[in-house]
């Protein structure tokens, strides 16, 4: 029998794998891993200032790559800085294996330092049961191989999501049979994924068929099963109408015709009153969400049952759970799209062709254009957000991969900002975390560094987490931040002005006025290209420097807090001003 240090074939199964960089934060439970690490030529650790921005740029990471991701934690405080970051994955379904050190086994329940035994012993791997698809507990060194190989495989499959691997320190130590890890290495590292029969594909191509007002409605799901070329296909050979979530956002490029925009909350009247008038809709990759769905109030977005709702999902918790379904599948939306590619190319041979529909949407699209061109051709300083997100748009290259933050980043890129590749867009939809943007976007530099990408945030969003800049300039990652700096919490700030007629806590000022951020010479403090702007011009020849520049950039962007329009609705606005019909108002 061959024996080794645990920590030394972890390194190994983890090489094995094809992973290339972890990210994390040291401490004195995992610093054998650390040091087994240094040993790698193939793996680099990505080092961060706090666990919740190598959760982050391990959930951006695995968005560009499309394969799970590597979090390596110490135990206690920082696994719960973490926390935010994994739940932020979970519930966008992005694949992710946290690596945890936890207490020497031999300890629990005496105490020892950082040990979470308020209501068991050794508890630390509770905090994350409510969020991941699955914590494991590792009690013996022969187990660990095992278990490494069940949590990608489980990681990656089905619904994607993060996992948790908590390992008492000791056993990173122990020796182990290496035979155990060559076992679990011989395993296929990828499942063979299901499909729809050709029989539910040609039926559900059927009924759109057959429809007088189809309508296809995607979710952030088809860009985790790599199926947007499949979607492109059936979009394009029956002109199916598109509408889709925010996670849904650029599934289908912006400049496709057959697009019309998100829906719920932040999609317009004429988005909205087409998920209503549609006979029979399709939805893909998507769980209907509150705000993408107008909280589910009929009389707004999608009137279901009058309209007749197909739907196919990886997870079949969530078929039929907020409407009621004519047909619900479960699959993988790659093969099952390529399914419904061939049916349709059966059903209708020569394809289907709707002008009328599709001058409608164009009509619809430049007549919101119409309506923005005097915020996007504003010279107003602080800057409108229009015109950074459309001026951003014409610098960036088709392919860009774009990561936002929550505010008027995520929200009005969502409604105004085209999307020209399928997946280059990474949102944080399920949670909605403030904080993700910036640190998202080193790990997605990493993982696809012949990109550009940028990092559109908030000066909240950027505010939470500076640090980030430090492994920026470390690791030399050439991500630029686009600050839009409103001094505020700008969509709450927005929310409290309009409900209740006050600011407090909400917008950053004291007694003698606002407490403004440069977020340009914070930049420069770490020793970051900073950008400091003073005038709307000079925006746009900015951004273009900065990506010329090829080394991470931030341009302190100041912005006017006007609210995202939208004729939509969430009913939050209801408890707080019952019957009124008030959205957000302008700050500033």
């Amino acid at each position: 029998m061959t024996t080794d240090l645990v920590s030394h074939q972890l390194v190994r199964y983890l090489e094995h794998r094809g992973v290339k960089h972890i990210f994390g934060l040291c401490g004195h439970t995992n610093i054998a891993v650390l040091a087994a690490l240094s040993k790698s030529d193939q793996i680099e650790f990505v080092n961060t200032r706090h666990e919740q921005l190598a959760s982050h740029a391990a959930d951006g990471y695995a968005r560009a790559s499309k394969k799970a991701s590597v979090v390596l934690s110490h135990l206690g405080p920082g696994l719960t800085n973490a926390a935010t970051g994994v739940a932020n994955a979970a519930l966008d379904s992005v694949p992710m294996v946290v690596i945890a050190g936890d207490i020497p086994s031999h300890y629990y329940g005496k105490h020892p330092h950082q040990e979470v035994n308020l209501h068991a012993d050794g508890a630390q791997s509770e905090i994350y049961r409510p969020f991941v698809k699955r914590v494991w507990r590792v009690e013996s060194p022969h187990l660990i191989a095992e278990i490494l190989d069940k949590a990608f495989i489980l990681a990656e499959s089905g619904r994607p999501g993060p996992v948790l691997v908590d390992v008492p320190m000791d056993i990173f130590s122990r020796e182990v049979d290496v035979a155990t890890f060559d076992k679990v290495m011989a395993n296929t590292q990828e499942l063979v994924k299901p499909s729809l029969d050709p029989a539910t594909a040609e039926r559900i191509v059927g009924n759109l068929l057959a429809a007088e007002r189809p309508l296809l409605h995607v979710g952030g799901g088809v860009v985790l099963a790599d199926a947007t070329d499949e979607l492109a296909e059936l979009v394009d050979h029956l002109q199916l109408p598109v509408t889709h979530s925010l996670m849904g956002k650029g599934v289908v490029a912006d400049d496709n015709p057959c697009v019309l925009g998100m829906t719920g909350f932040w999609g317009t009247e004429f988005v909205n009153e087409a998920t209503r008038n549609a006979d029979w809709i399709l939805a893909l990759g998507t769980r209907f969400a509150e705000a993408d769905s107008s909280s589910w109030e009929e009389k707004y977005t999608f009137q279901i049952p009058d309209t007749k709702l197909m739907q196919i999902d990886i997870d079949p918790a969530e078929l039929g759970r907020n409407y009621p379904l004519e047909i619900g599948a479960v699959a993988d939306l790659k093969p099952a799209l390529a399914a419904l590619v061939t049916a349709a190319r059966k059903l209708a041979p020569t394809g289907v062709q709707r002008p009328e529909l599709l001058a409608e949407i164009k009509r619809n699209h430049d007549e919101f254009a119409a309506g923005n061109a005097a915020a996007v051709a504003s010279d107003a300083w602080p800057m409108r957000p229009e015109r950074i997100l459309a001026e951003a748009r014409e610098v960036l290259p088709r392919d860009a991969i774009i990561t936002t933050d929550v505010g008027w980043n995520k929200n009005g890129m969502a409604q105004q900002m085209d999307i020209l590749t399928p997946g280059s867009v990474f949102t944080p939809g399920g949670f909605a975390t403030m904080g993700f943007g910036a640190p998202a976007a080193l790990g997605a530099k990493l993982a696809a560094p012949e990109r550009v990408v940028v990092s559109l945030v908030g000066d909240g969003g950027f505010g939470a987490n500076p640090s980030l800049l430090y492994t920026a300039r470390e690791k030399g990652i050439a991500v630029v931040w686009v600050v839009m700096n409103n001094n505020a919490f700008g969509t709450i700030a927005g929310l409290e002005k309009a409900h209740f007629d006050t600011t407090y806590g909400t917008v950053f000022e004291n007694a003698d006025g606002p407490v403004e951020t440069d977020f340009g010479a914070i930049a420069r403090a770490y020793g970051v290209d900073g950008i400091s702007l003073t005038s709307a011009a000079e925006f746009k020849p900015a951004l273009a420097d900065a990506i010329a520049r090829n080394r991470p950039v931030v341009i302190d962007v100041p912005m006017i807090n006007v609210p995202t329009p939208t004729s939509g609705h969430w009913n939050i606005m209801d408890i707080y001003s019952p019957g009124a019909g008030i959205h957000h108002a302008a700050t500033s």
